[in-house]
């Protein structure tokens, strides 16, 4: 047997093991759903960033840095990696106070709206069955490529292994086993850029080839790779591409209902705001190494081909063959971490939120697992049968729910003015529209300027249909209770857990000051020495990119400390009041 799929398979066993241990603990909808509502800051941050970092991650995203983009993937991840601290801070804190089994039920709840309640868990079901499918596709073609097996084969082996795993384990083993990969591709993302370094020459020598590399000039610049042949043309438009993405998919971290979801498990809300804070910190680590290990790889061979698969030819011709192993368990985990995520939230949703409660005939724990057997049926029916296109699917599905959710999430939480009606409407407003802007975009010869992204025409919909929609009407006294009761709602506040939540921000800023540091000495100034421009290293965007990427970190960490203990006064104000 290919060592590969041995490996692979163990690694598959392993998981299956663990969910089958939590999955006996399992006794209440609680439990299966929201992991009894008790889980610690490091599994939360372990679910947080695993079920982010899916197969995109590891597949497109690596794709384009290895062509030449790793610059523009870094800005873009700074502004996505915001969108922890704005979603936990402003949404997700609130969100688990509301003690919602899923985020659609908190819709529901906050606006008294069944309708409401069940469109949110539509969109779940469309948005992440459509995710599910590129995850699927994109551990498939890991499987296939590194154990030699045929790519049907593949698609069968992936979808029994996180089938099985999610139907018995629910958000427990979810969690748990999320946290176990999240560690296990952390570290093997340190031990990767170790190697391709090593086998470039040493890390000055590997800067300083890439920045006169003459197949594709400007590879590490503060741009990345532009021109006529490529998807930017100059600098600035790639430029404007990455802080646009950036800070749309910060939003889709921050409101998403498998980022947010995770919320719902934290054991309090001091663990939501830590957690915020270290999926923030790994993300920006994790991006940075991955990215500029992707673009190093042209150094050892520029003809990878297809570029997506140059995570996979590293682990079979760079490393030595047991980290290879290890490395390729690592990615198959956050695929399979996220595919179980999606599984799950879509079982979930369907029984809490879609289906009428009087409709369900059996209990609903075993009705939640059919649906999940009879949705990953059809995907894998649509793997096999659909020719795969993991990158425009990802970027389908996820921007959908920052659309249609972005503005709802926010606004139910400090809106007065939000009506049921006007929720309602902006949701289903933000939902089409970002659908059929993706469609134009992508099934016809009209092309989106950058500035028009499908994301930002659902996002802009959605809050000018909001707006719109509540000025005719006004909120009733019980949805307004409602959202009163979240402010005040203060029972978990406790002096003594504030320092402890507190050295979060600190670590961020310590780390934030340590990352600038790192990225001029190590990237800017030898980059600018070997290119011995006449440009002065101050005002070059290459020690503008390492400086401002840090201090993203530190200004995140200061954000964090202002809003937290301003929040905790009021809190113990509002504690006060009550009594």
């Amino acid at each position: 047997m290919n060592i590969f799929l041995l490996f692979l398979t163990l690694s598959m066993t392993i998981y299956l093991l663990v969910g089958w241990y939590v999955g006996r603990k399992i006794k209440s909808l609680d439990d299966y759903y929201v992991a009894g509502r008790n889980s610690p800051t490091l599994l939360i941050i372990g679910t947080l960033v695993a079920s982010f970092m899916s197969t995109n991650a590891y597949i497109g995203e690596l794709g384009m840095s290895y062509t030449g983009h790793a610059p523009l993937i870094i800005i873009m991840t700074a502004g996505n990696c915001l969108g922890y601290l704005v979603g936990g801070l402003f949404f997700g804190r609130y969100l688990r106070r509301s003690k919602a089994l899923t985020v659609p039920e908190f819709f529901g709840a906050r606006f008294n709206s069944q309708r409401l309640q069940q469109f949110a868990g539509i969109t779940i079901l469309v948005g992440l069955t459509c995710y599910l499918l590129a995850v699927t596709w994109g551990v498939a073609l890991i499987v296939s490529e590194v154990a030699q097996i045929n790519y049907s084969t593949s698609i069968i082996f992936v979808w029994l292994g996180y089938t099985l795993f999610t139907l018995y384990s629910g958000s427990k083993g979810v969690i748990l086993t999320d946290t176990i990969m999240f560690l296990l591709f952390s570290l093997v993302a340190l031990i990767g850029i170790i190697f391709i370094i090593n086998s470039a020459g040493g890390w000055f020598e590997t800067v300083q080839q890439l920045a006169v590399y003459k197949e594709k000039p400007d590879i590490i610049s503060w741009h990345g790779v532009v021109g006529d042949e490529y998807a930017w043309k100059t600098p600035l438009e790639g430029l404007i591409w990455a802080l646009i993405l950036g800070l749309a998919w910060g939003l889709v971290v921050a409101v998403s209902p498998w980022q947010t979801s995770r919320y719902l498990m934290a054991k309090n809300e001091q663990v939501v705001i830590r957690s915020a804070c270290g999926a923030c910190i790994a993300m920006f680590l994790l991006y940075l190494i991955n990215n500029y290990s992707a673009a190093a790889a042209n150094l050892i061979n520029p003809e990878i081909d297809p570029p997506e698969s140059v995570i996979i030819w590293i682990s079979m011709n760079v490393m030595p063959t047991v980290l290879g192993v290890i490395l390729v368990c690592g990615i198959l985990a956050a695929g399979l971490s996220s595919a179980s995520t999606f599984l799950s939230l879509i079982g979930f949703s369907a029984t809490n939120d879609i289906i009428a409660r009087e409709a369900l005939t059996e209990k609903r724990l075993r009705q939640t697992r059919l649906i999940m057997i009879y949705v990953s049926v059809l995907v894998v029916i649509l793997c096999l049968t659909l020719p795969s296109n993991i990158f425009w699917i990802t970027y389908f599905a996820g921007p959908v729910f920052a659309s249609s959710w972005g503005a709802v999430a926010f606004m139910s939480i400090w809106s007065k003015s939000i009506t049921e009606a006007g929720a309602f409407w902006g949701m289903v407003s933000g939902f089409f529209s970002n659908i059929l802007a993706s469609l134009l975009d992508y099934l016809t010869p009209v092309t989106l300027p950058v500035y028009l992204d499908p994301i930002l025409i659902g996002i802009l919909v959605s809050l000018f249909t909001i707006i719109l929609v509540s000025r005719r009407g006004n909120s009733t006294r019980e949805v307004s209770s409602f959202m009163k009761g979240l402010h005040q709602n203060s029972d978990e506040i406790n002096s003594q857990e504030l320092p402890i939540t507190l050295m979060w921000p600190k670590i961020m800023i310590t780390l934030g000051v340590f990352t600038s540091l790192a990225l001029i000495f190590f990237y800017a100034i030898p980059y600018h020495q070997t290119l011995n421009s006449s440009e002065k290293l101050f005002t070059s965007g290459e020690f503008i990119l390492a400086l401002s990427y840090g201090l993203v970190l530190v200004g995140g960490g200061i954000f964090v400390t202002a809003v937290t203990k301003y929040q905790h006064k009021n809190g113990r104000k509002s504690q006060e009041n009550k009594h």
